[in-house]
C-alpha cells in the first residue's frame, strides 16, 4: 500500500470509528426502558436503529465483498432489514417495538463485532467500491443519528410527564434579525450536485432548469409569525388549506390546533423541547409542522413555498453553516445576522416541489438502488438540514423528503413568492 493509500485509509477509519461513536453518543443519556419504546409506525426504538445501521455495514460490504465472513447471528438479516427486498422480506416496521430479543446488549455486541470486522477491513488496501459503500454507511447513519433523535423526542414528548432527554443548559442569547424579501432573476440556473465528494444518487445529474423571477423570505417563518396565522382561526379556515390537507384533518382523531409539541394552558404557550417542556420562544423557527401546515400558512400570508430549484439557487449565497446537531441545542435557535439568513441548519424547509427523479437520474447499482428511487412518489422535497442534522452530512444539493402529513420531525418553511 502507497503512502497515500495508507493516509486514505487511515482517514476513512477514523471518520468510520467517530460516527459510530456518535451513535453511541446519542444513546448515553437514556434509560434502558427507552430503547426498546416505538412511539408510532413510523418512528422506530433506539435498539433497532443501533441494530439497522450495524446489519447495513455487515450486509453491503462485510457478507459481500470479505471472504470468508459469517454473519453474527441469524435471523438479524431479517429482523433489521428495513426495506431492501432484493436482499429478503424484511420483518413489518409498525412491529419493531415488539422485539424484546435481541437484548440490548446482544445488540451492542453486534455492533462490536462489526465494527472489529470493518476496523479489520479498513486497515487493508480497498477498492473504489467497497470505498463507496462504506461512505454510503457512514452517511446513512447520520440519516439514522438524526432519526434517534426525533423519534426519541416523539417518544419522550408524548409522554405526559414530559421528561428531558437532556438538562437545559440555558441557550445563547441572539438578537432576531427582522424578516425582509431578497429578489432573484431567475432564467436558466443549473442545479444538483457537480460531482464533487460523497452524494446520493438522487442528487444527480446536474441539469437545467427554468426560473421565473421570484423573492424568497430572507428568514424562516417564526412561532410569532405562526401563532398570529391561529389567532386568525388559521385551522379553521377551508379556503387556505388543500382539499387533500383538509380532509387530513378532518379525518384525524384529534384535529390539529398548533404545531406539534405546542401546548396552551390558560393563554399560555409551551413548547416541549429535547431539553423539557418551556414557554414558547415567539421569535425562534417554527418547527414540527407538515407540508400542509406550511402550505395554509403561505396561503395566509398572500406567499407561497419556493420550489427546489428556487431554494437550490438561492442557497448559493450562503455557505453551509448553522445551528446543527454538533451545538447539542436540539432545538431551532433565533435566527440572526445579514442576507439569506438560516438557509442550513435549525429546520428542515419544506419545498412545493414533488420528490421525483432528475432527469437522466440512475440509481446506485444492485440492491443499493433501493436506497432512494423506490420512494420518488407522493412525498415532498425539504431542504437545508435541521438541528438534529450532522454538519458534515449535508449540502445545498442534499434532497430530503417527506410524506405531506409528517411533522415529526424538524420541519419549519420559508416564504417564497413570484415577481413577474
Amino acid at each position: 500500500m502507497s503512502a497515500i493509500q495508507k493516509q486514505r485509509s487511515t482517514l476513512l477509519l477514523e471518520r468510520f470509528r467517530a460516527v459510530r461513536e456518535r451513535s453511541l453518543e446519542i444513546c448515553a443519556p437514556l434509560a434502558t426502558d427507552d430503547y426498546q419504546v416505538q412511539p408510532m409506525a413510523d418512528a422506530s426504538p433506539p435498539k433497532w436503529h443501533l441494530a439497522h445501521i450495524t446489519w447495513f455495514f455487515e450486509t453491503f460490504i462485510l457478507l459481500d465483498q470479505v471472504k470468508g465472513y459469517r454473519p453474527f447471528q441469524s435471523g438479524f438479516e431479517k429482523l433489521f432489514n428495513s426495506y431492501y427486498q432484493g436482499i429478503g422480506r424484511p420483518y413489518p416496521r409498525h412491529n419493531r417495538g415488539h422485539l424484546s430479543r435481541p437484548t440490548l446488549e446482544e445488540v451492542l455486541a453486534y455492533r462490536a463485532a462489526v465494527d472489529s470486522a470493518m476496523f479489520d477491513l479498513l486497515a487493508t488496501e480497498l477498492s473504489a467500491d467497497i470505498r463507496f459503500r462504506v461512505e454510503l454507511g457512514l452517511h446513512h447513519e447520520q440519516q439514522h443519528q438524526e432519526l434517534l433523535i426525533t423519534d426519541l423526542k416523539y417518544n419522550l414528548g408524548n409522554n405526559p410527564l414530559k421528561p428531558a432527554y437532556l438538562a437545559d443548559q440555558g441557550s445563547q442569547e441572539r438578537v432576531a434579525t427582522a424578516a425582509g424579501w431578497q429578489e432573484f432573476t431567475g432564467g436558466l440556473v443549473e442545479i444538483g450536485s457537480r460531482g464533487d465528494g460523497f452524494v446520493f444518487d438522487n442528487e444527480t445529474p446536474r441539469h437545467n432548469v427554468f426560473l421565473r423571477p421570484y423573492a424568497l423570505a430572507t428568514k424562516v417563518v417564526t412561532n410569532g409569525d405562526f401563532l398570529a396565522f391561529i389567532d386568525d382561526d388559521g385551522y379553521a379556515r377551508h379556503d387556505l388549506w388543500l382539499a387533500d390537507a383538509w380532509a387530513h384533518l378532518d379525518n384525524l382523531p384529534q384535529r390539529w390546533q398548533a404545531p406539534l409539541y405546542w401546548r396552551e394552558d390558560e393563554g399560555r404557550w409551551l413548547e416541549y423541547t429535547l431539553k423539557g417542556e418551556r414557554d414558547l420562544v415567539l421569535e425562534a423557527p417554527v418547527c414540527h409542522i407538515s407540508a400542509y401546515e406550511a402550505d395554509a400558512f403561505a396561503r395566509w400570508s398572500g406567499a407561497r413555498l419556493p420550489s427546489e430549484a428556487e431554494w437550490e439557487t438561492a442557497s448559493s449565497m450562503t455557505t453551509v453553516d448553522g445551528n446543527f446537531v454538533e451545538s447539542e441545542n436540539y432545538h431551532p435557535q433565533i435566527q440572526s445576522g445579514q442576507g439569506m439568513v438560516g438557509m442550513f441548519g435549525d429546520v428542515w424547509e419544506w419545498t412545493s416541489s414533488s420528490y421525483g427523479p432528475y432527469p437522466g437520474f440512475k440509481p446506485f447499482a444492485g440492491a443499493l438502488g433501493e436506497y432512494n428511487g423506490k420512494f420518488m412518489a407522493n412525498q415532498l422535497v425539504l431542504r437545508g438540514g435541521s438541528c438534529a442534522t450532522p454538519l458534515t452530512h449535508i449540502r445545498p444539493t442534499y434532497r430530503n423528503f417527506f410524506y405531506p402529513p409528517d411533522r415529526w420531525q424538524f420541519t419549519g418553511l420559508r416564504l417564497a413568492k413570484d415577481l413577474a
